[in-house]
């Protein structure tokens, strides 16, 4: 049995893969390019990728191919008819990152909403050594409670925002960009309505056909000027030229993303023009990456491949 990492790189080297070996060989790539995949794929049984592109050009040659493992929850790397077609079995990993992906939504929040970068910068110049007074109140803070907090996504991740909002004390609102039913109790309003009723925005949904590109320069005309948007969930939700717009002129007071339309971030990129982080903080997809949560992946991962195995 050969299981070939394609994207090993991505798991990173702090995480214990021992427990594959004993299921075959295994071949651990850091990084492939479509050519390359086409190649080292091509004698694996079991391939194991985070975001690499899986279809005919990265796996035309892998006669023996049974099973394609996603690192991940995302699958719109995957073509799945293409899988299909051939009876390759996929899989990828839900729930391993909610309690992160969550923390990290509010680590985000408060560094706008908190001016956690204006005061960092305030005390470490000598500012505040100069200061006549013991504090500095030249920046407007506010509190999460009695805000609304709008969610966009109410899968797990989203629920869980939800609850922690909540215990801060928000009133959440949620809409499905789906129009999926109502989720028991939880408050589901339109999108218009979350747009303009909401103090906060989060994003946690896929990227599908209703979603690519909803969050445009109509979207955020829609929102409160005190509103900070945060997404968590995939980057072509956010039309990006549009959101450099509206935090340029004001529509709304700032966000935090954690994922962008194309990544690694492109130079040039029309974000980049803002260098205000009071205004916009930007992380590199890490949002799901802690230690904890990359184990609990690679955990799910092998034992699925076992599980495979067994029903094979």
């Amino acid at each position: 049995m050969n299981i070939v990492f394609l994207d090993v790189k991505t798991i990173g080297e702090d995480i214990d893969l021992s427990g594959f070996d004993a299921l075959g060989t295994v071949i651990k790539y850091e990084n492939s390019t479509e050519q390359e995949s086409l190649e080292r794929s091509k004698d694996a049984d079991i391939l194991v990728v985070n975001k690499i592109p899986v279809n005919e050009k990265t796996i035309g040659k892998a006669d023996h191919l049974k099973l394609v493992c996603e690192a991940a929850t995302g699958t719109d790397n995957l073509d799945k008819a293409y899988l299909a077609q051939r009876g390759i079995a996929w899989r990828n990993v839900a729930g391993y990152s909610t309690e992160i992906v969550a923390q990290h939504t509010f680590a985000l929040l408060f560094y706008v909403m908190e001016k956690l970068a204006y005061y960092d910068r305030f005390v470490k110049s000598g500012a505040y050594a100069k200061s006549d007074i013991f504090t500095d109140l030249t920046q407007e803070i506010h509190e999460v409670y009695g805000k609304t907090w709008g969610i966009i996504g109410l899968g797990a991740i989203g629920r869980r925002v939800a609850a922690i909002a909540e215990a801060f004390g928000a009133n959440v609102i949620y809409a499905s960009a789906s129009g999926q039913s109502p989720q028991e109790g939880y408050h589901q309003v339109d999108l218009d309505t979350l747009y303009k009723e909401s103090d906060i925005i989060s994003v946690h949904a896929p990227l599908n056909v209703h979603t690519k590109g909803m969050i445009d320069a109509k979207a955020f005309s829609k929102m409160k000027k005190n509103c900070i948007f945060l997404n968590l969930g995939r980057g072509p939700i956010v039309v990006e030229e549009d959101l450099g717009d509206a935090l340029e002129q004001n529509e709304i007071a700032g966000a935090g993303l954690d994922v962008l339309c194309h990544e690694p971030m492109t130079s040039g990129h029309p974000l980049l023009r803002i260098q205000d982080s009071g205004k916009l903080i930007i992380t590199p997809h890490t949002a799901w990456a802690s230690v904890e949560a990359r184990t609990k992946l690679m955990g799910l991962v092998l034992a699925q491949i076992k599980e495979f195995l067994k029903e094979s």
